[in-house]
């Protein structure tokens, strides 16, 4: 078990760990100032978080509010029972934006939807405009599609993030008035509560324990470990959907919806957390290696089939029908960052950065205005897309919009999930340019990361009498680095998992240089996953990189075949898709006989590998399908 650390919570961001929580490491304190995820953030913050209340008010989301609070006339509007959570996540989202510097028109926003959220809330503080508008007031009859607790749950991420962010408590006392509820109706049998329940979507459980963090109140804490214990006992009738198939310290793998799974998960990881249960960190460490080794696309990406949303067998991973749902990826992010606090590890930062960097940041466009709910590997040439939720071309808004603000949300609060310290010194998990401060330590960065992989850190302020240590993770792709550390240069120095660890009393202006190798590369699957056998897929450093039609004329993909033999080049394209690192390879087009009727031959006399050669031109993942529909892939099959 990691020791608890002695240093006070600090890091104003959506985990905060309590004070005597068996943690190994503890948020730091980042703010980024220039470089790749400025760049991203500047487009959530100028563009994506301000159209929030127009998109909410357009899609009726705010519509249904000031129907609850009797301040307007009308019907329901939208499809699902749960569309208040779209309105809590932007909340949350606008609340970190905040938390970066004073906005007069998005704290006018903020003001006027908290004070709609408030007028909503009834007197006995539940709140779910769907029961209280279209159900008449009818409660907790629904646990398994209703998703009232999961709204709770995502209400009190945004009272949460509101009150660290602004100190204000208007939101935060909603939040508790409907936990306290929740308290009052669920609990085991025995306890005198009305119901012995769960949500068929987990959510209010990890909510509850940063509720618990935020007000010191021990029974939220407790209410979030029963609403855990409870899952896998039958009580939405055993199905592994809804995470009620098998209790989790005896799960072996993750299944089900995705998503569902990560949040619970997440969960997991905030109890054993603060109880130093010994049993739910095992149960978590052995679902996330089961998770990362079997069911994870080379995206980070996660959800093997549409149909319900969910994981598929061990080492099923299609491409062009993989779902890899934008919020699973957000989901993936937010459990391992709880697994890296609470364990220390390097790993988990290691899917973190592969996450962020691809399976997630495909999910909004680089204008910030349109999305992707699912995120596959390949589309077809001649693909025909009936758009929608589902749609492999990027959507305004969707009918089930959980995704937009989801993305929202985790960009404004990035900066928590890049650095942390413990007693020792600081880690650095994330590279990005900026400041990470820990107590009287403060180191700046400078990079042009992940496009070069050069890392400059200045110590800034730093203790004169006393050692630490600055630890850097070497990230699981790297297969040759070096660092210098002012006069010396460390060609072969020592990394345990996955931490470079530089210990010394530094004084202000020590500097440090790690040059990361991003030569590209050719990655291919274990030989277990059927979908991509005889292919390999692109990368170059963290990014994995996809080829798009648009930049192949006179064909399409699905007959390109790559020349292994050739080398691959690095072509930097500032004028393309806002300036990106280009990998250029060889590769032929496959010049496929006419089979007639029947596409099928017997083996000795399949065609044999020829067709005219082509330039390749591989763009990063996360930037495809912002210029022209068309077919993309992943994985290239070889010659």
């Amino acid at each position: 078990m990691p020791r608890t650390s002695s240093l006070p919570p600090s890091s104003p961001g959506p985990v905060r760990p309590g004070p005597d929580a068996h943690v190994a490491l503890r948020p730091a304190v980042a703010e980024v100032t220039d470089g790749f995820w400025h760049s991203r953030r500047d487009v959530n913050a100028r563009t994506s978080i301000p159209q929030g209340p127009g998109l909410l008010e357009s899609a009726g989301n705010l519509h249904n509010l000031r129907l609850a609070a009797g301040a307007a006339e009308g019907e329901f509007q939208g499809a699902y029972p749960f569309v208040d959570t779209d309105v809590y996540k932007w909340l949350e989202a606008a609340a970190w934006q905040l938390a970066q510097g004073p906005s007069a028109r998005l704290e006018s926003d903020v003001d006027r939807i908290v004070s709609l959220v408030a007028a909503a809330q009834q007197p006995d503080g539940y709140l779910n405009t769907w029961f209280q508008l279209v159900k008449g007031g009818e409660r907790y009859q629904d646990l398994r599609w209703g998703h009232e607790l999961y709204c709770a749950g995502h209400l009190i991420q945004a009272a949460v993030a509101h009150h660290r962010a602004t100190g204000r408590t208007e939101l935060l006392d909603v939040a508790r008035r409907f936990a306290d509820h929740v308290d009052s109706v669920f609990g085991p049998p025995g306890s005198g509560k009305a119901i012995d329940g769960i949500d068929g979507h987990p959510e209010i459980e990890t909510a509850l324990v940063e509720l618990y963090r935020e007000t010191g109140e021990r029974r939220y804490l407790d209410l979030a470990g029963y609403f855990v214990d409870r899952h896998g006992h039958g009580l939405l009738g055993g199905e592994a959907y809804c995470q009620d198939r098998v209790p989790v310290r005896e799960a072996t793998n993750v299944e089900g919806h995705a998503v569902r799974q990560l949040y619970l998960l997440a969960a997991v990881a905030d109890l054993a957390t603060e109880t130093g249960e010994a049993e739910l960190r095992s149960a978590a460490e052995r679902l996330w290696r089961a998770m990362t080794t079997t069911k994870t696309h080379i995206t980070g990406g996660l959800g093997a089939h549409h149909d319900w949303e969910d994981f598929g067998d061990p080492y099923e991973l299609p491409n062009e029908r993989a779902y890899c749902e934008t919020c699973a990826a957000i989901a993936s992010v937010q459990w391992s960052w709880r697994m890296a606090l609470l364990t220390g590890e390097a790993r988990y930062s290691d899917l973190i950065e592969r996450t962020l960097l691809n399976g997630f940041l495909a999910g909004v466009s680089l204008d910030g205005e349109s999305w992707l709910y699912v995120n596959p590997l390949q589309v077809r040439d001649g693909h025909t897309d009936p758009g929608g939720d589902q749609s492999a071309r990027r959507t305004r808004w969707f009918r089930c919009a959980c995704c937009p603000p989801n993305v929202m949300r985790l960009l404004a609060g990035l900066e928590h999930y890049l650095a942390t310290s413990d007693d020792d010194g600081l880690q650095i998990h994330q590279y990005a340019s900026g400041r990470y401060v820990s107590g009287p330590v403060a180191v700046r960065a400078e990079t042009d990361y992940p496009w070069h992989g050069t890392i400059a850190l200045t110590v800034e302020d730093t203790p004169a009498d006393r050692p630490w240590t600055l630890s850097l993770r070497i990230p699981q792709w790297c297969r040759d680095f070096r660092v210098r550390c002012g006069d010396e240069t460390y060609d072969s120095p020592v990394v345990e998992d996955g931490w470079l660890r530089l210990e010394r009393t530094w004084a202000p202006g020590d500097r440090v240089v790690l040059e990361l190798a991003l030569e590209p590369r050719l990655t291919a699957a274990d030989p277990r996953v059927d979908a991509v056998r005889g292919c390999v897929a692109i990368e170059r450093g963290p990014l994995v990189f996809c080829l798009e039609q648009v930049d192949h004329p006179g064909g399409g993909l699905d007959d390109i075949v790559l020349d292994t033999t050739r080398p691959l080049a690095v072509k930097h394209r500032p004028d393309l898709l806002g300036g990106v690192t280009t990998v250029v390879a060889a590769g032929r087009r496959r010049a496929v006989p006419d089979a007639g009727w029947w596409p099928y031959t017997t083996a000795d006399r399949a065609p044999r590998q020829g067709g005219d050669p082509v330039e390749l031109t591989a763009i990063p993942y996360y930037a495809w399908a912002n210029r022209q529909d068309g077919a993309m892939r992943v994985w290239l099959p070889t010659s």
